[in-house]
């Protein structure tokens, strides 16, 4: 549903080197103004794909300020209530702490290994939050369901547990921004259909 941007990750002959460039992590309308970015142009940023906004937001990107105006403004006035600022958070400051929490140093392309999990109870983590099950891997939290992740869609259903404590892969700043209002926009197999349901 959503592109996204990290940063150029070819070298010139357009061939993938890296897992991204700089802080700027952000998730994208894949139809805007008619623009056209190349696939894998050197030193333009990089097109990656996101399933919807809860993947997106557990790879530790953002809603680009640009072609999804209203969805940024939505998140970041969430984190500001979540961190009850008096001032509007802006676009630095969410890059900074986005970059803080979802890898540790490390190089190469398969950053899989580096990436930062975090442990809270299934009952304080909002609907959009993406946890890591030891054998089902990446999950969905659904206000009565999990739903596992494929690149085709969310499927699996299994009732959602209310109680235990789990693995979270979304960072704590967009969890965060889900628990204060911001709205993800979930792919149509997280509802069960073809259809876009809330959010």
């Amino acid at each position: 549903m959503f592109t996204g941007n990290r940063g150029c990750l070819v070298d010139d002959h357009g061939e993938v080197v890296r897992h991204h460039r700089g802080r700027l992590w952000i998730a994208c309308e894949t139809d805007y103004r008619d623009w056209r970015a190349p696939l894998a142009r050197p030193g333009r940023w990089t097109p990656i794909f996101f399933l919807d906004d809860a993947v997106a937001l557990a790879a530790g990107h953002r809603p680009c300020g640009l072609c999804r105006r209203d969805a940024y403004q939505s998140y970041r006035e969430a984190v500001g209530r979540a961190v009850s600022s008096r001032r509007p958070i802006g676009a630095e400051d969410l890059n900074r702490r986005l970059a803080s929490e979802r890898l540790r140093p490390g190089r190469g392309l398969d950053r899989a290994r580096d990436r930062i999990l975090w442990t809270s109870t299934i009952a304080a983590l909002p609907v959009g939050t993406v946890i890591v099950h030891k054998s089902r891997g990446p999950q969905l939290l659904l206000e009565d369901r999990l739903l596992s992740f494929t690149f085709a869609g969310w499927e699996q259903p299994r009732p959602r547990p209310t109680s235990g404590e789990v693995s979270v892969l979304t960072p704590p700043t967009s969890v965060a921004a889900l628990r204060h209002g911001f709205e993800p926009v979930l792919h149509p197999s997280a509802w069960g259909s073809e259809t876009s349901g809330p959010g």
